[in-house]
């Protein structure tokens, strides 16, 4: 019968906000930030610095030594518990002179590239989200025209268009096991964003530490 063969409307309308509820449906003042943590759209470096002013230090790029520090210790490959042999091997090799300035373009060159991959991040969860919000809408529609098949006139004319309607529910199914997916893959890019933060606050405070 058909009834036994397709969903009821109000099963697919639970099944839809089910599906949605983790990443789309929690109202939000940024409809492309799906994510439970709060969103902070942009760092400064006065959030982890209180050195040297790190403007008056000049160009951390031209000074090859620290810029080459810097890159090693942003870079996610490096260990944390790496970091402090790392400086202190800078700090020796130093003059005492030019100490706090050269530590000042190691937090404004580690400072820029992780706040540079993290803005990349953000890009990339807000494009995800439009994503899934594009794919929630498809699978809505699907689920409107199975039951608006379920809810045709006869068992005679769901024969008819048996085929196009395995089809669509095969459809259905598929598109929903990927946006569960996406979903769960989401939860975890949710957290990159935070866990750079705390790694340029780590770095920073070891930085600091040498002042």
């Amino acid at each position: 019968m058909i009834a036994s063969r397709f969903c009821s409307l109000a099963a697919l309308g639970v099944a839809l906000a089910g599906l949605a509820a983790p990443a789309l449906a929690q109202p939000r003042t940024d409809p492309d930030w799906p994510c439970v943590q709060r969103k902070v759209a942009t760092l400064s470096p006065g959030q982890f610095w209180t050195g040297p002013d790190i403007a008056a230090a000049g160009a951390w790029g031209d000074d090859n030594d620290a810029a080459v520090l810097a890159q090693k210790l942003a870079s996610r490959r490096t260990e944390l518990t790496e970091v402090d042999p790392l400086i202190d091997a800078y700090v020796a090799k130093v003059p005492a002179a030019d100490k706090a300035k050269g530590l000042a373009h190691v937090y404004a060159g580690v400072f820029e590239v992780i706040n540079g991959e993290r803005d990349k991040v953000m890009s990339g969860i807000a494009r995800y989200a439009q994503g899934q919000r594009r794919m929630a809408e498809r699978i809505r529609d699907e689920a409107d025209t199975i039951s608006q098949t379920k809810d045709g006139p006869s068992a005679a004319d769901a024969r008819e268009v048996s085929k196009e309607q395995s089809d669509i529910e095969t459809k259905f199914a598929w598109d929903r096991r990927i946006f569960q997916e996406r979903s769960q893959s989401l939860t975890y890019v949710c957290e990159v964003p935070q866990l750079l933060e705390q790694r340029l606050g780590e770095i920073a405070k070891k930085i600091q530490a040498r002042l």
